[in-house]
């Protein structure tokens, strides 16, 4: 009778305590308010757990529950200040807010205390971009590069942190990489056409231009654009393209217009 009870007792105890590997697994299938349930059962008996704190910061996360976030990162930097990935977890949540700056000082000590890690250096990166801190931003899509070289995204960005310093050159390389690894990238089409025109390469550019119409017609820049790259090229058909961006109020094609007088 002893034993029976004990066990009833063992199982009893087993449904008011939770355990990571249970929190774990609902996390990992998308039940996050049941697991943010299960990590605090569990965190109940532990509340130094740094893995349950850290999963359960994540469910919040993903619940966008971002004060309690927060607050789950904050408990683990308290017992380890160095754990990268609650700093991490911060600027990630910041970001998600749209408080760059608060983002940015996080993903920074992020990448400081570990600095191999790609996603940390990739969206602190375009932090730094949206911040305005170009070169900074070049230098950690550098880093990240180095990790992965075969991701389109860092040198999408990388481009875009390039044109802004004014490595035109680079930029054009940036945009190239990037899209041998997603051919299908529009918006990486376009600017580098945006970089080839600026460095004399009309005829590449138009391509270019082209490719981007023709699956978005409605890009009234790239239309403005293309008719420049055409008048470039001695081609006066761009008069009509242009005339048809300005129309739909282009501003570049209101700054070139006085090419087809």
């Amino acid at each position: 009778m002893r034993n029976l009870l004990s066990f009833l007792f063992l199982i009893l105890l087993s449904s008011c305590f939770g355990s990571f590997s249970e929190g774990e697994r609902l996390f990992r299938s998308g039940a996050y308010e049941e697991a943010v349930k299960e990590f605090s059962k569990a965190l109940f008996l532990n509340v130094t757990d740094i893995k349950s704190l850290h999963l359960r910061a994540r469910s919040y996360e993903e619940l966008e529950a971002f004060q309690e976030a927060i607050e789950d990162y904050k408990s683990i930097l308290k017992l380890d200040p160095t754990y990268a990935q609650a700093h991490a977890g911060i600027g990630k949540v910041y970001w998600k807010l749209e408080n760059y700056r608060q983002a940015e000082n996080h993903l920074l000590i992020a990448a400081k205390h570990d600095p191999k890690d790609f996603e940390i250096l990739f969206l602190l990166g375009r932090t730094l971009l949206i911040n305005e801190r170009y070169q900074s931003a070049e230098e950690f899509f550098q880093l990240a590069k180095e990790l992965k070289p075969k991701d389109a995204r860092v040198h999408f960005y990388q481009g875009m942190a390039r044109s802004q310093i004014g490595d035109i050159l680079g930029a054009a390389g940036s945009f190239n990489m990037s899209l041998r690894y997603d051919p299908d990238n529009l918006t990486a089409k376009y600017n580098r056409g945006l970089v080839l025109m600026l460095i004399g390469y009309s005829s590449w550019a138009l391509e270019d231009f082209d490719a981007v119409l023709k699956e978005k017609p409605e890009h009234v820049e790239a239309l403005a654009h293309r008719g420049v790259a055409k008048l470039n090229l001695n081609d006066r058909t761009g008069c009509n393209d242009l005339q048809q961006a300005l129309a739909r109020g282009s501003i570049y094609a209101r700054v070139h217009q006085d090419k087809c007088k």
